[in-house]
């Protein structure tokens, strides 16, 4: 991709899974790159599997004040920052009847207000530099079709569609936003909610008769940061293997 050496990327929840592939593809880019997570266990496996990593920086995104210390932390390691990937989120299973309000709480204000503390502070860093930069959050094809046991998780990244709409239009020309929407990608955190039979079941359904690997989506993630995406901004783009054209999200699970 063009533009990507040397470049400044923050990637959050890279400890693993989406955000751990996403760091492995800038870095295979020539991109500088730091992970952020809230798992100390995380960053040491991540910086053991990736040892061209400049840094790694723990904090919960859902956090205010954590993440204002972390870009602290971040300032005095780089000066500044081109690249934000607002991947950090979690996810829950239950019926809609069953969730309790702390769940729903914990979901949103780690998928949505989390995206909202990170990009503010990338914002307000890539507004004052010379060259701009890149904001990228990560949404789901959960936050396009309705699927059922997810409604917080689908809550928040509908939620995360139109913030990135609404940061695009705001933050132009200096910094470009978007928003990359997976479908079914087999990471850490999908492998412990879906049982075998179910992953065969949603391979069925895919046209392209896979579930999606993390690289699928970082490499979404490198095409929007690089000059190749320079006049895209305020979008939300899926990766899916044509789930959603399929019909998959509309049938009980």
């Amino acid at each position: 991709m063009r533009g990507l050496e040397d470049r400044r990327i923050l990637v959050t929840g890279g400890a693993q899974g989406i955000g751990a592939a996403t760091a492995a593809r800038f870095i295979e880019e020539g991109a500088r790159v730091m992970v952020l997570d809230r798992s100390a266990a995380g960053l040491t496996d991540i910086r053991r599997s990736l040892p061209k990593l400049e840094a790694v920086l723990m904090a919960d995104v859902s956090d205010a004040e954590a993440v204002r210390d972390a870009f602290g932390r971040l300032d005095g390691l780089w000066g500044g920052l081109d690249v934000l990937v607002n991947n950090a989120g979690i996810s829950l299973r239950h019926r809609f009847l069953d969730i309790s309000p702390e769940e729903w709480r914990r979901v949103l204000a780690t998928n949505l207000d989390g995206v909202f503390l990170c990009a503010r502070e990338a914002a307000r860093r890539m507004a004052e530099a010379d060259s701009g930069g890149v904001i990228l959050n990560m949404g789901s094809t959960n936050g396009i079709m309705g699927y059922h046991h997810y409604a917080d998780y689908n809550a928040s990244k509908a939620a995360v569609i139109e913030l990135t709409k609404s940061m695009a239009l705001e933050l132009a020309p200096r910094v470009r936003v978007n928003c990359v929407c997976p479908g079914y990608i087999l990471t850490p955190m999908q492998e412990a909610e879906y049982t075998p039979q179910m992953i065969r079941a949603f391979e069925a359904k895919i046209p392209l008769r896979r579930l999606g690997r993390p690289a699928d989506v970082a490499a979404l993630f490198a095409f929007l940061a690089s000059g190749d995406a320079a006049f895209i901004t305020g979008h939300a783009f899926v990766v899916d293997g044509g789930e959603i054209t399929g019909g998959l999200a509309s049938q009980r699970q």
